[in-house]
Parts: C-alpha cells; sequence; structure tokens
C-alpha cells in the first residue's frame, strides 16, 4: 500500500478545459496540408471523408471515454491494458510507444518551430539549440503546473481555431458555388456514384488528423468530476474538430478548385488569400498561428508523457523515483526531468523523422489494446461502472477498425519506395521496449493501486 501522506496531482480540471485539451491535440498544424492531398483523390467531396473518418475514429474515442469514465489514471493505456489482461510486459510495451509517439513528436516539432523562427526572422539560427531551448520552456511551464498549463493550452487552442475559423468566415460567401460531390472520376465523364472505397481511403487519410483525443486519458486523474467531464470533453472535442474540419474542406473546395488545391504546398493558405484579398501579411499571420500550433502540440505530448511515466511508476512497471510529485507544485516533476533529458537526445540525434513516421502504427496498435481489454472489462462482472458506458460492440469495431488500418497502412508503406522503414522502426521500437522490460524486471502492479 503507497503513503497516503505523499503529494499527489492537483485535481483542478474542468471539463471544458478537458475538451480543449482534446481540441487542442487534434487541431495541429497538419491539417493546413492535408486538405491539399485528400483533394488530389476526392476532389470537392473531401468533407465526406472528414465525416467518415469522425465516424471511424470515433468508435475508438467512445471507448477511451468510457475507459477515462471508468478509471481516472495517469497510466491511461498502460493502466487499461494491466488491469483487463494482467500481463505486465504487454502494458510495459503499451505505455512506451505512447510515450515514444509524444517524444518524437515533441522532437520533430519543437525542431520544426526552430526552423520557422529561423526563417521568419531571416536568420540562420542553431536550429538544435533552440529547439531544445523551446522543451525546455515547455518543461517549466508543465512544472509550474496543470492550471498554468492547461490554460496556456487554451490560448494557443484558440489560436489555431481562429485561423481556421477565419478561413471559414470569409469563404463562407462562396458556400455552394460547386457540386461538393464532384470527384476526380466524376470530373472527367466516370460515374456518377462517389465510390465507397474512394471515401474509406479518403477516411484512412483524415483519420490521422484525429489522433490526440487519447492524450485526454492521461490527464484523467487531474480532472475534477472524471466521471462525467472526460467522456463530455473527449466527445465534444471530437465533434467540434469534425465540424471545424468539415466546415474547412467545403470552404476550400468553394474557394479554389480541387485540382489547384491539390497541386499547392500551402492550400489554407491560398484559400486565405483569395477569399480576403484586403487582408495584408497573412502569410506572417499564419505563420505565427503554426507556431502556436506546433508550441501547442509539443506542450499538450510534453503533458501527456509526464503523465503517463508518473502513471507507470505508480504501477511498479517504472522505477518508484519516476513516480515522485512536486510537493509545492503538485506535477511529477522527475517525469518531467526525465522526459527533457531523453527529447534533447532525440533532437541531437538528428534521425528523428523516420521514427515520427512509425508512431501512427504504435498508435494504433495501442488503440487496438485498449479496445480489447475494454471488451473483457465489460465482461468482468466485479467492474465498477463509469459515468459513461458503451454497448461492448462499440470495442469490438474499434478494434477490428483499428486491426484494419494497421494492415492498410504497413501495405500502403511497403509498396511505396522506401517505405517500409517505418514499419520496420516500429518493430524495433515493440522489440527494444521488450528488451528493456526483460533487463529491468519492475516489479508486477500493486493489486491496490489497481482498485
Amino acid at each position: 500500500m503507497m503513503n497516503t501522506e505523499e503529494p499527489t496531482l492537483h485535481k483542478s480540471i474542468n471539463a471544458w478545459q478537458i475538451g480543449l485539451y482534446g481540441l487542442g491535440s487534434m487541431l495541429g498544424a497538419g491539417i493546413y496540408a492535408l486538405v491539399g492531398k485528400a483533394a488530389d483523390s476526392l476532389g470537392n467531396a473531401i468533407w465526406l471523408a472528414f465525416l467518415a473518418a469522425m465516424i471511424v475514429a470515433m468508435l475508438t474515442g467512445l471507448s477511451y471515454a468510457c475507459v477515462g469514465s471508468r478509471y481516472p489514471k495517469a497510466g491511461g493505456a498502460a493502466y487499461v491494458t494491466q488491469r483487463a489482461l494482467g500481463k505486465p510486459w504487454l502494458s510495459y510495451v503499451v505505455g512506451l510507444c505512447v510515450m515514444m509517439s509524444g517524444l518524437t513528436s515533441m522532437a520533430t516539432g519543437s525542431q520544426a518551430m526552430a526552423e520557422t523562427i529561423g526563417k521568419a526572422m531571416g536568420m540562420d539560427l542553431p536550429v538544435k539549440l533552440i529547439a531544445i531551448l523551446i522543451v525546455l520552456l515547455v518543461g517549466l511551464v508543465i512544472f509550474r503546473g496543470i492550471r498554468e498549463s492547461m490554460w496556456v493550452n487554451i490560448v494557443c487552442t484558440v489560436v489555431e481555431a481562429a485561423g481556421l475559423l477565419f478561413i471559414i468566415f470569409v469563404g463562407v460567401q462562396f458556400w455552394g458555388s460547386v457540386d461538393y460531390f464532384e470527384t476526380p472520376a466524376r470530373s472527367t465523364g466516370g460515374t456518377d456514384a462517389i465510390p465507397v472505397m474512394l471515401i474509406l481511403q479518403g477516411a484512412v487519410l483524415m483519420f490521422f488528423s484525429f489522433i490526440g483525443f487519447e492524450d485526454i486519458l492521461n490527464v484523467s486523474e487531474e480532472v475534477k468530476n472524471p466521471r462525467r467531464d472526460v467522456p463530455l470533453g473527449l466527445i465534444g472535442a471530437m465533434i467540434v474538430a469534425t465540424l471545424i474540419y468539415m466546415a474547412v474542406a467545403i470552404t476550400a473546395v468553394s474557394v479554389i478548385p480541387w485540382a489547384d488545391l491539390a497541386k499547392s504546398p500551402t492550400p489554407l493558405m491560398e484559400v486565405a488569400k483569395a477569399a480576403a484579398p484586403w487582408f495584408k501579411n497573412i502569410d506572417g499571420i499564419y505563420i505565427g498561428i503554426t507556431l502556436f500550433a506546433i508550441g501547442n502540440t509539443a506542450l499538450l505530448n510534453y503533458i501527456m508523457g509526464s503523465r503517463l511515466l508518473y502513471g507507470m511508476s505508480r504501477q511498479g512497471l517504472l522505477p518508484a523515483v519516476i513516480g515522485r510529485v512536486h510537493p509545492t507544485r503538485r506535477t511529477p516533476h522527475v517525469a518531467i526531468v526525465l522526459l527533457f533529458a531523453v527529447v534533447t537526445c532525440l533532437i541531437l540525434s538528428g534521425s528523428v523523422k523516420q521514427l515520427a513516421e512509425s508512431t501512427v502504427l504504435l498508435l494504433l496498435m495501442v488503440f487496438s489494446v485498449v479496445n480489447i481489454s475494454l471488451i473483457i472489462l465489460k465482461r468482468r462482472k466485479d467492474e465498477p461502472r463509469g459515468g459513461f458506458e458503451v454497448p461492448i460492440i462499440i470495442p469490438i469495431l474499434g478494434a477490428i477498425v483499428c486491426l484494419t488500418l494497421i494492415a492498410v497502412r504497413i501495405e500502403s508503406a511497403w509498396s511505396a519506395p522506401g517505405g517500409y522503414v517505418a514499419p520496420l522502426v516500429a518493430l524495433v521500437i515493440v522489440l527494444v521496449s521488450l528488451g528493456l522490460f526483460w533487463i529491468t524486471r519492475p516489479r508486477n502492479p500493486i493489486p491496490d493501486e489497481l482498485d
């Protein structure tokens, strides 16, 4: 049994804060390029792909909402896996895979942020040094407290959303000017029906624009009323993100022909320029928005990673020292310092890109395990019920969808030149995680800590 006098994480997050946390995780800078990629295959019907992607992602999102309302633990996916399957090695691998997705995102994002700052200033800055300083600054904010971190996230999320809402606002006057079911095949005299497979292929691409909702699970221990607020925030964030994405997609193809969008390296910026020619220096504005988006992603991944390490330590999967909480700030300060050291090493290594590409596969694997874990937990009669329950068919379908996406992702990667690298790197990460588990031999989770 753990010492009850030890400081614990501060429960200060409410429903709208957790919703903005999830929304900030999903509304990244990627959407600005994603619209162009989707237009190449879907034409004006991009909005359908976002709708289909939301339905697909929502299956796992609902499972996470159920898990969060039942078990508000910082260990997140690692905790649920251990509770359901009782396999410390699998829980360990799941936890490290989730952590790697956040760390690589931080390493790539901070360097991209440093490069963007250098270009905006017209200076040749030391990118790696600036990136490390950015990570240090983010770490200091997170050490300061979860309340302060949430306010920074709110500011960044509002700025991110404002950039997309501006595009919708100036472009809504163009709505209705095109056929929103037109695809490349139909525009060249092909079939009038939109092929279901075409929409599904687009949904696979758009699915990854919803990744980020899973981070909510790792801060659920700091939510005031997790039984109600975790599912409310998570599902609400996914719905709001979908509405913004669909409106942006409709606006984009209304303002600029889809064929031109597909060719543009910065499609949404072109849309903003065409819809609001009176707005001067719009390029500079969107560079600023990009910095806020990348910075917010780093912040949220840092929060997620520190809480995950804290939770895994409390489970006994990692050394107990990592789970220490600062007595004044009520934050996992040892985990925060450890993450800074690891991300610094990743930045200095210079080989993060392929690592980052592989983490999508790792997250899909984690989604599959969490869905399967929820199936098992829902079948146990003595398991506590949460404030939000879903029928067992939801995690079953969620697991099937995620496993299918893994197969599709591997097949598409393997067929592309050099695409086999990402799946192999993902496999190596799993094997290294297993190796670390057998080397460190962590103790089994204490039953009392799983209550």
